[in-house]
């Protein structure tokens, strides 16, 4: 089985056996295919070829897990990854702090203790009074921080209905739209 993936204009790519680089004008991703034994990866013109020996279903997986992952990173060395969050609150005013690797968040529902998550080291986290801003080249470790982040201010045991409380995915976008 075989799977072609088109390399944008300003991106490069380099194959060092299953270790594959990409280079574009917003920085580089690298990426370990080593776990993936059977998926092998070239460059031929401008098209990054991606091919397993067989045709079953486990291939077929791995074909296409890695096929999205190189395109995604295409993506992301061109455009980058943006996702917007908004600060929600009724009863009490939520601060987001960010201190080096770790987001805070304070006043939560009037809690005294601030809630603390982490960030990836590549992503770049910005607030802007009830705006959120979290970017970078890879979209994995963008999506995983957002999260995160949302996971911090999950509302337990109270109506969801009164208490919207939160910080909440607004919008997922490139950093150069």
């Amino acid at each position: 089985m075989r799977a072609e993936i088109e390399i944008t204009e300003g991106a490069k790519v380099e194959v060092k056996g299953k270790v594959i680089t990409l280079t574009g004008p917003l920085g580089t991703l690298t990426r370990d295919y080593t776990h993936m034994p059977l998926v092998s990866f070239s460059v031929k013109d401008n098209l990054v070829i991606i091919e397993t020996p067989r045709e079953r279903r486990q291939d077929k997986m791995f074909l296409n897990t890695a096929k999205s992952h190189v395109s995604n990173m295409i993506t992301g060395v061109t455009k980058g990854y943006k996702y917007e969050l908004e600060i929600v609150h009724v009863h009490f005013p939520i601060r987001v702090n960010v201190k080096g690797n770790d987001i805070v968040v304070e006043n939560f529902l009037g809690s005294k203790v601030p809630r603390k998550s982490w960030k990836y080291e590549d992503v770049t986290v910005k607030v802007n009074g009830k705006q959120v801003s979290v970017e970078g080249l890879n979209k994995e470790h963008v999506g995983q921080t957002s999260a995160n982040l949302e996971h911090l201010t999950h509302v337990r045991d109270k109506d969801r209905r009164v208490f919207k409380d939160g910080v909440y995915l607004t919008n997922r976008g490139h950093i150069n739209e």
